[in-house]
């Protein structure tokens, strides 16, 4: 445990020297805030709306930010160790494999984590504290679920940055994995189901839908937001389906963290397979 909390230390400690830590935060708050005050703007309407519209907005916004960030940050852990020739070095130290990438995905995640928590946290105080007649209860639940789910997610694509830098020999060759995976789970798939649904015609079989959107995570995670609001009704696209489908918010809940631990497994299979 020791080992693994030595190296999680070293990479907090390398995200708060390179400002990831910081950058983030200010990205998170300032964007979060914009879209409290300025998220109905299209439909002619300036200052804070409601909290279900305002969550809605930031999930949507995060659904784009939040893997390619959690990308960014992982995606040379592994392959820029061997780079730089430090990844035979820590090999030849009492720590296993798996301690060094747990060691690593901990320190990522921790930097994911506060930054979640520091910049929305900033977005929701300055709605309490701004907004009259806010109710506070559902304020602080709203934002927790989203701050939590919005971590989970960064964890799910922290995990897939770990398999494909375990995997690769250059840095380069992981960054543009690292891109096309990003890009598959946040923009292709939807497109590719909502295809699917235009060309079949009705022929495919309907019931099944709806357990398509759990193959990404990107859509469980919009959809753990929308629940819980009496207007999630008002969901368009392939998130119409999620009403369809038979599981709850747990279940939700529980495939989100079933995509955490499933990658993270992957990498470290693929890392024990890395030649030293």
């Amino acid at each position: 445990m020791t080992q693994i909390w030595n190296i999680a230390r070293k990479e907090l400690s390398d995200g708060l020297r390179n400002r990831w830590l910081l950058a983030i935060s200010l990205l998170f708050a300032v964007l979060a805030v914009g879209i409290a005050w300025l998220g109905a703007a299209a439909s002619g309407q300036l200052g804070f709306t409601s909290i279900p519209a305002t969550i809605a907005s930031l999930a949507s916004l995060a659904t784009f930010l939040v893997p390619l960030i959690a990308l960014l940050l992982a995606y040379d852990a592994i392959v820029g160790e061997d780079e730089g020739g430090t990844l035979m070095l820590l090999l030849t130290y009492p720590l296993g494999r798996g301690q060094l990438l747990l060691g690593k995905f901990v320190g990522h995640g921790l930097i994911l984590a506060l930054a979640t928590l520091i910049g929305f946290g900033c977005a929701a105080l300055a709605i309490a504290v701004l907004v009259e007649d806010v109710e506070l209860g559902l304020l602080a639940w709203a934002f927790g679920r989203f701050m939590l789910s919005s971590t989970l997610l960064g964890w799910v694509f922290l995990a897939m940055a770990y398999v494909l830098s375990s995997k690769v020999s250059e840095k380069s060759s992981a960054a543009g994995l690292a891109l096309g995976v990003w890009f598959l789970f946040v923009l292709v798939f939807d497109l590719a189901l909502l295809a699917l649904l235009v060309l079949s015609q009705g022929k495919f079989n309907p019931d099944l839908l709806p357990w398509l959107l759990l193959l990404n995570p990107a859509d469980v995670y919009r959809l753990i937001n929308l629940s819980g609001f009496a207007d999630s009704g008002n969901a368009v696209g392939v998130m119409a389906l999620g009403g369809d489908l038979p599981i709850g918010g747990l279940g939700l809940w529980l495939c989100l963290l079933l995509w955490v631990g499933v990658p993270l497994l992957l990498a470290y299979w693929v890392f024990l397979r890395r030649p030293s």
